[in-house]
């Protein structure tokens, strides 16, 4: 490992423990900052009004006043997403209301881009929809550094992630694509234990300038992305404990892990890919039969050069 990696991990990586909720209550109301929550959902009536009442209840109180503002954002939800998330507290947007004038496409990159144009907090955390057993842990979490640390921009959780009874055992495609081409290509990041992970805030003023993969590989861009914009120290992570979600299956992975490699091949090169899709097989009556999926190639442009972002944040 790096010597920079190994003294990243020993000054930027720590535990939600270090920082008690009255600490970041203090250091919220000394710096005036504000934090929005933000949860990209499609389909998440299972676990979306549990995520948003745990926060309500431990996190926005006249006592624990951490987050000013949850916003759900649906991009297409078939189910009660959109009520059971009112119903718990939340403001619920649709993907499609927000800046009508540039179409929306699939994809969670594209609900998190559109989401800083319906919140105001100086802070935002984005934290997944489909998590089971959740805790405000881990929104003061990755909060936390962000109002104790000026120097730190964005922090991502790391948890442990077990598959069904096996402990240890999710990630999978962070463990065979992405902290692969971590450790190749941007060797600095190799110390993120959760590179992928949906659960991760940053300064509104770092997101605004980033360029926002549509789809899933929008949190690897995001880490290269910061990096370069503002170094390594600018960056941490912060142990939340054990993070449970509902699993894909292994083709869901493959679409995902070449959506990753997009990003990651984009940054690198800046070139195309020769291909821009992804063949996978399926048993049918005849045999194996193919199944091709286009690898979503958009990438939306830094919120700051947005017209109607520069308004708003003018008026």
């Amino acid at each position: 490992m790096l010597e920079d990696v190994e003294r990243w991990l020993s000054t930027r990586s720590w535990s939600v423990e270090d920082r008690p909720l009255k600490n970041l209550i203090a250091a919220k109301r000394a710096t005036g900052s504000t934090v929005s929550v933000v949860l990209p959902a499609l389909n998440e009536e299972e676990t979306v009004g549990e995520i948003v009442a745990i926060i309500r209840r431990e996190l926005m109180t006249r006592k624990v006043p951490l987050v000013d503002e949850i916003v759900v954002i649906d991009s297409g939800s078939t189910d009660r997403t959109s009520e059971v998330a009112a119903e718990a507290g939340a403001r619920v947007v649709h993907r499609d209301e927000i800046l009508p004038r540039i179409p929306a496409v699939p994809g969670k990159g594209e609900v998190l881009w559109r989401s800083l144009l319906v919140t105001s907090g100086d802070i935002v955390a984005f934290v997944d929809a489909d998590l089971k057993e959740f805790s405000a842990d881990f929104v003061s979490g990755i909060v936390g550094p962000l109002l104790t640390e000026p120097g730190v921009d964005l922090v991502k959780a790391m948890y442990d992630r077990p598959l069904g009874s096996a402990a240890g055992q999710g990630g999978r495609v962070t463990e065979l694509m992405a902290r692969p081409l971590l450790n190749m290509h941007w060797p600095q990041l190799a110390g993120f234990v959760q590179p992928l992970g949906g659960e991760y805030a940053a300064r509104r003023s770092l997101l605004e300038q980033l360029p926002f993969p549509v789809g899933y590989g929008v949190e690897l861009g995001m880490l290269v992305d910061a990096l370069h914009l503002v170094g390594l120290d600018a960056l941490a992570q912060v142990d939340v404990g054990v993070r449970r979600h509902r699993h894909q299956d292994g083709q869901a992975l493959g679409r995902m892990s070449a959506a990753i490699y997009r990003t990651a091949q984009l940054r690198l090169a800046r070139g195309h890919m020769i291909r821009p899709s992804l063949t996978q097989f399926e048993r049918g009556e005849n045999g194996f039969e193919p199944r091709t999926y286009s690898v979503d190639m958009e990438e939306r442009p830094p919120m700051a050069e947005i017209e109607e972002y520069v308004e708003r944040k003018a008026a």
